[in-house]
């Protein structure tokens, strides 16, 4: 069964601020690796973009403060297990961004990302995501919404990350 990501964060100041100018020059090169990630399934695009399609109408968790930018950063995502996903996340040109995320993002009152295992056929949709990431943040992490610091498997057991492939995936990747 797949396991599902969706993500959130609000600018501190205007999208298309100079103080964004880093993350924008980031998301091509970070997009570009995950596209390329071990376990990676799909992602979802964006209407406004080129590149995959999107999946289902773009919304955002009730968090989002429009401030005329008429959007905000998040993502929406499949991988095939815990933890290519957080080798990827946690580390290379994604860890750097994510380093660099208290210039460019307000500090969340919320969770920064979701994770539940989608057992439907297809792609989960946007709707989907916003929902589940409203659930973790309204009752804390379970079965149907979590998180890297408390995971569930598929068959909604409590589990740990399994350090030891989280390393060797990182160690497969790395430069030689």
């Amino acid at each position: 069964m797949p396991l599902a990501l969706y993500t959130f964060g609000m600018f501190s100041k205007p999208a298309d601020d100079p103080a964004n100018d880093g993350l924008h020059q980031l998301n091509g090169p970070v997009f570009a690796l995950v596209d390329k990630a071990e376990g990676l399934i799909a992602r979802s695009g964006y209407a406004s973009d080129t590149g995959p399609s999107p999946w289902g109408a773009e919304v955002y968790p009730r968090f989002h403060e429009e401030r005329g930018d008429g959007w905000s950063p998040a993502t929406l995502s499949l991988w095939t297990d815990l933890e290519a996903l957080f080798a990827f996340t946690y580390s290379g040109l994604h860890a750097v961004a994510l380093r660099q995320g208290r210039a460019w993002f307000e500090k969340p009152n919320w969770p920064p990302l979701v994770l539940w295992w989608h057992g439907q056929p297809g792609y989960p949709n946007w709707t989907e995501g916003v929902r589940r990431h409203e659930h973790l943040h309204d009752h804390g992490p379970s079965p149907d919404a979590f998180s890297f610091r408390k995971p569930y498997d598929e068959y909604g057991a409590s589990i740990k990350l399994d350090k030891a492939r989280i390393r060797k995936l990182l160690q497969d990747r790395a430069p030689s």
